[in-house]
């Protein structure tokens, strides 16, 4: 048996890896190929093609990255036609993998979707598109799975498989010492993101916010955890001297666990940051030009995901110009306050329980190969 998965960012490339591990834990014999990252690949996948550092965020960023995105579509479609997969699994990257299921479709390949188009967040218009040539959706969130039903598409809820997969590999004590911040406080996360633009745009009011915050409380440090598909010496050269910021490639989870608070891009973080019980304030700056078209399309009350899963604010939500170091600091700071703090904790607790029990990856793994072993069933 053969599947064909498409992850095209960090966290995708994540999701991806857990899930490969389980199809293969299920299917020792199976597969995989497709387009991912390292850590895909480390978990079995032939990686054809690795484009996480040509992720893009924006409406004018994807454009100006569209011949990349059109050739690399072209190549995964050639591919598709020489190896007939029984299966592709779509993960995140909507604008990209939504072409790939389409193309997939229009060869009678069944398309799974795991992490699928935010539907909920742009618009019904999506979860119709994907209903048309999905043979299946995977759905992580209850009213996620709610939506895609109502749009025409065959749909299992899974679950999230963050509250199985969010767990520190290393114990507070060795974190403390591997981050060098034992006995400090407070220690607060910086989380700008891991695409491009993310860190252009958050780095530095991030960074300024730190250093207000550096000012009002004496002993605090700072850590930076970047993914795996951050440039470490890119960022290195662009810290100031005079706030300690310590970089955390690959630990984000122990810095998260161990922070007292955090300062964090709107993304799948957000959800970590919850799982892993750290206070943060969620912070989106965008393009201008980016930022007044999600004005017109973006849909929910809110942009954090755990303020989404819960339909009400537990974390502040600064975005675009009210996301001002000043800003920030003041935010970070009420975190710390004792009361504040345990209000947060308690609404995190909630959204962990919305998010479904464990075995969602196993879930998730069980109906793709379902799918897969009736191909032709679209």
């Amino acid at each position: 048996m053969k599947i064909m998965l498409s992850a095209g960012e960090a966290s995708g490339d994540l999701n991806g890896a857990h899930l490969a591990r389980a199809l293969l834990a299920r299917e020792p014999g199976l597969e995989l190929f497709g387009m991912g990252g390292p850590l895909m690949a480390e978990a079995g996948v032939e990686i054809l093609h690795d484009p996480t550092e040509m992720s893009t965020v924006g409406f004018l960023e994807v454009l100006r990255s569209a011949g990349h995105f059109r050739r690399l579509l072209r190549c995964l479609g050639e591919e598709m036609a020489r190896r007939r997969p029984d299966c592709l699994v779509v993960i995140d990257f909507p604008g990209f993998n939504m072409r790939l299921g389409k193309l997939a479709k229009a060869r009678s390949v069944p398309v799974v979707y795991y992490f699928g188009p935010q539907a909920w967040a742009w618009g019904r218009g999506r979860a119709r598109a994907v209903a048309q040539h999905a043979a299946l959706v995977c759905a992580v969130f209850p009213f996620e799975a709610e939506l895609y039903r109502e749009a025409g598409a065959r749909v299992e809820y899974v679950g999230h498989p963050l509250v199985d997969t969010v767990k520190p590999r290393l114990a507070l004590e060795e974190a403390a010492a591997a981050l060098g911040v034992a006995g400090a406080w407070p220690v607060i996360s910086l989380l700008p993101g891991s695409r491009r633009q993310e860190l252009e745009h958050h780095l530095k009011p991030m960074l300024e916010a730190a250093s207000i915050l550096k000012k009002r409380f004496q002993g605090a440090r700072f850590i930076l955890p970047l993914a795996h598909t951050v440039d470490r010496r890119q960022v290195e050269a662009g810290l100031p001297g005079e706030v300690p910021v310590q970089i955390a490639q690959g630990m984000t989870y122990e810095a998260l666990a161990f922070s007292h608070a955090a300062m964090a891009a709107i993304g799948t973080v957000t959800l970590e940051a919850a799982l892993l019980g750290c206070p943060f304030v969620g912070v989106l700056r965008l393009s201008p030009s980016t930022y007044w078209m999600a004005r017109r399309l973006y849909k929910p009350e809110y942009t954090v995901l755990p303020n989404i899963v819960a339909g009400r604010e537990i974390v502040p939500e600064l975005i675009q110009e009210d996301a001002t170091p000043e800003r920030i600091a003041e935010e970070v700071a009420r975190l710390l306050e004792p009361g504040r703090r345990e209000e947060v904790l308690a609404g995190f607790r909630e959204v962990r329980e919305r998010l479904g029990g464990p075995g969602a990856v196993e879930r998730a793994a069980a109906a793709v190969l379902q799918v897969a072993a009736g191909r032709g069933e679209s």
